[in-house]
């Protein structure tokens, strides 16, 4: 069975992103059933209807890479109990212009870590919301990591045998369903 290919969006612009290190250690631990590559944001402009006519290279790219993928990653922090700027930018970019909406019919996972408990459960679910109504296909489940130090190694390997299993089980079910989804 040929791997699917899955996009991974970090919705961190920050170089020492923990949810950065969680998605290279996803990437890793997805590799038997995932074709991964790690979908660039930082570098998209502040949307603006007005550039839509002309749109700059960054955003073509961005809708070119989430519409060749079988199913989206998003790995995500929480800032001020919302999802990041960089990451709202992304998917308002990928879903214009009006009727070209690159999330539509795509099978979308969400998970996040941080050091609080709840991890990133608020950015989590509005992350749900706006995919959903974007007509996104959006796997339910809570996947909360609370990230601390060494959690995931120099290799991207999660050191934790529990949080391993976990990510493990929540990336075979995901990769299941997009697989049924994708056929």
């Amino acid at each position: 069975m040929a791997k699917l290919k899955l996009a991974v969006i970090v919705g961190s612009n920050r170089r020492e992103s923990i949810n950065r290190k969680l998605a290279e250690a996803l990437v890793k631990l997805g590799a038997g059933a995932f074709d991964a590559s790690l979908v660039q944001i930082d570098d998209l402009p502040m949307f603006n209807q007005d550039l839509e006519p002309n749109r700059p290279e960054s955003t073509l790219r961005l809708k070119r890479e989430i519409e060749a993928a079988d199913a989206i990653l998003i790995v995500t922090p929480e800032h001020n109990r919302s999802i990041p700027a960089v990451l709202k930018n992304a998917i308002d970019w990928a879903s214009r212009p009006y009727g070209k909406n690159s999330w539509a019919g795509k099978t979308v996972a969400v998970t996040g870590t941080s050091g609080g408990a709840i991890g990133t459960a608020v950015s989590q679910n509005e992350l749900r919301m706006i995919l959903t109504n974007l007509a996104g296909v959006v796997l339910g489940g809570q996947v909360f990591i609370t990230f601390k130090d060494g959690l995931v190694d120099a290799q991207h390997n999660v050191t934790d045998e529990g949080t391993r299993a976990f990510l493990q089980g929540f990336l075979d079910d995901f990769a299941k369903i997009a697989g049924k989804l994708a056929a």
